[in-house]
């Protein structure tokens, strides 16, 4: 095995990849199988490089600024090869003088930037962390850089400014070598704009969920789990002493009528999604610099649903067979999840490597569960941004209705029950605060991470309709009447909930503008740490959590089975928030570390 030629904790030279520039860096560690060291940056960036890429600081002349060329007196014996000179023109001795002088300067600039420069072309996104040891904090969103005078550490720009401000060279050489600058700034900015979404293999130490057995485990666990839960749910007593319930033979639970049902469904969310309505916004940016281009027009197609529905209900649309059918939809539904996930990790094999997720392993199990590809189109239709919002959310509010409809039939009740009224209400308020606000959907880590596999498509299509109603569906067979003082606490619960959840996400739409503190990232966003994102680190998972205990208090306190929603969904952002820490940590490296201390708790304050 080669030995490695440099230890941790040394500070060394390294290239910054895809140009010629060496800056100062830290060897973190050594991979002796890949013979990679993981070196650190000045401004918090980690990378991996070569050991060739390395050099000691020792190698490494420091030079005096100014020209090297020789004096021009020593070059006037050259031949010049320009034509007679015209009364305007200075002497051909000068103008010699003056291009080699300038000549000399060039070369003597590029070398000055290549052996001296710390990398501040990135210093506009650069981590802004001692500015808060104590120091005025900057709020907005785009702050110009404090200058710097310490030696030799110069922008490409100012470096090429020197050298030519008191320069005789003819004009075009300046114009090239400006666009040649220009061309190696616009270079490294665009490395660091997308160096964060970078393909790269995970080690299987870095595998979520518990690996390739846990991924296996939730894809087979989760839709028994699914349907034992409502099999609980339509038992006369569904105490957990009476689990696990009786199991229906496999023959009834499947239904081709329903399938087909679940198809049509799908497929008029699909037109709806196709129709040329509602703006056009991009996503961000891509590893190749690209931006999707999203059409924004969930709101619309919720309307029009709901349209359809209306129309169907007064033409005498008999919706209590979705009720009595409801585990064949299930079935449907899930069925229908796994055929869409074999396609996607087919399609996915032939997809260019830039199209990857971040999170894709090269295991095929753990590809196929997390997700492969990041954004798989069809021509312009996005299958896990329609998904994400459409079938499944707008699906969810019209199984709500279905079981209020179904409550009132069962029970014999003129009106619905205030309890149902209560869950379908904050459910609706939700789901249509999420289409009304649907681009802040292209900043989750759904969209900018995952990639789109049996992971979301199973939580798109199954688990949210058929989990999130589990209120309603709940309601339909074990009624609880809810007097009008606890309802108008379980109001004010959800009031607060809601408060929280859309004022924080309001806030990080809005963090560039100047009345929100901010710590500045190499990335060059901005971590909140003022308004409800300087509570906790993630106030909206507080909000949600609060609404969603909010949607089971409704159901009384007879059994814990309306309260799986509140547990599993605890369980959920407090795992979501650890993996967005990690990937937090990492990108944003010195930065994050010194946000958790401005903002010590992470969804609950004072507790966790």
């Amino acid at each position: 095995m080669p030995s490695r030629k440099f230890a941790d904790g040394e500070v060394v030279r390294g290239r910054w990849p895809g140009s010629s520039l060496y800056y100062e860096v830290e060897i973190l560690s050594h991979d002796s199988t890949s013979q990679l060291y993981t070196v650190k940056y000045k401004d918090g960036t980690e990378l991996e490089l070569k050991e060739n890429d390395i050099k000691p600081l020792t190698s490494f002349r420091q030079r005096k600024g100014g020209s090297t060329s020789s004096s021009p007196s020593r070059r006037r014996g050259s031949r010049s090869r320009s034509r007679s000179r015209s009364p305007g023109r200075p002497p051909k001795s000068a103008r010699r003088s003056a291009s080699a002088s300038h000549q000399a300067n060039i070369k003597e600039a590029r070398r000055e930037v290549e052996v001296k420069l710390t990398p501040l072309i990135l210093k506009p996104f650069g981590n802004s962390i001692s500015r808060y040891n104590g120091e005025p904090e900057h709020t907005e969103r785009n702050d110009i850089p404090h200058k710097n005078t310490q030696v030799g550490k110069c922008s490409l720009s100012s470096c090429s400014y020197i050298s030519t401000q008191y320069s005789l060279r003819p004009r075009r050489e300046e114009v090239k070598l400006k666009e040649i600058d220009s061309k190696e700034e616009k270079f490294i900015a665009k490395e660091l704009a997308v160096r964060t979404f970078e393909v790269t293999p995970i080690r299987a130490k870095d595998l979520e969920f518990g690996g390739v057995p846990g991924v296996f485990l939730i894809m087979f666990g989760l839709p028994v789990f699914l349907f034992l839960l409502l099999l609980m749910c339509k038992q006369k007593d569904p105490s957990l002493l009476n689990f696990p319930p009786p199991l229906p033979a496999l023959y009834e639970l499947w239904e081709t009528r329903v399938f087909g049902v679940y198809l049509l469904w799908f497929l008029i969310q699909v037109l709806f999604y196709l129709l040329p309505i509602g703006k056009v916004v991009e996503g961000t940016p891509l590893i190749d610099g690209r931006r999707l281009k999203y059409r924004l027009n969930g709101f619309y197609a919720f309307i029009l649903t709901s349209a359809v529905i209306g129309t169907s209900l007064f033409q005498g649309v008999e919706f209590h067979y979705v009720y009595s059918h409801f585990l064949q939809f299930a079935l449907g539904a899930t069925v229908f999840c796994v055929v869409l996930s074999v396609y996607l990790y087919m399609r996915s094999l032939k997809a260019p490597r830039n199209d990857l997720s971040p999170a894709s392993s090269g295991n095929a199990v753990y590809d196929f569960f997390i997700g492969r590809e990041l954004n798989p189109r069809i021509g312009t239709f996005d299958l896990k941004y329609f998904c994400e919002l459409r079938p499944g959310l707008i699906g969810w509010v019209v199984i709500n209705l279905v079981m209020l409809l179904a409550e009132m039939k069962i029970q014999d009740r003129a009106i619905p029950s205030l309890a149902m009224i209560l869950v379908n209400s904050f459910q609706l308020l939700y789901v249509v605060d999420a289409l009304w606000n649907e681009e802040a959907l292209l900043t989750t880590m759904d969209i900018i991470h995952d990639g789109f596999g049996f992971m979301l498509a199973f939580g798109d299509l199954v688990w949210v309709p058929f989990i999130y109603s589990f209120q309603a569906f709940y309601l339909v067979s074990h009624p609880n009447e809810v007097s009008w003082p606890m309802a108008s606490l379980i109001i004010v619960l959800k009031l607060c909930g809601y408060v929280i959840f859309r004022g924080a996400n309001s806030q990080k739409m809005h963090s560039g503008k100047s009345q929100f503190k901010t710590v500045h990232t190499s990335t060059g966003k901005h971590l909140l740490v003022s308004g409800w994102w300087g509570f906790v680190r993630h106030p909206n998972y507080l909000g949600d959590l609060i609404m969603a205990l909010a949607w089971s208090l409704p159901c009384g306190f007879n059994h814990i089975l309306p309260y799986f929603y509140v547990i599993y969904f605890t369980m959920l952002l407090v795992h979501r928030e650890a993996r967005d820490e990690y990937h937090c940590k990492k990108k944003y490296g010195v930065a994050w570390e010194k946000y958790c201390q401005r903002v010590p708790y992470r969804i609950f304050p004072y507790i966790y």
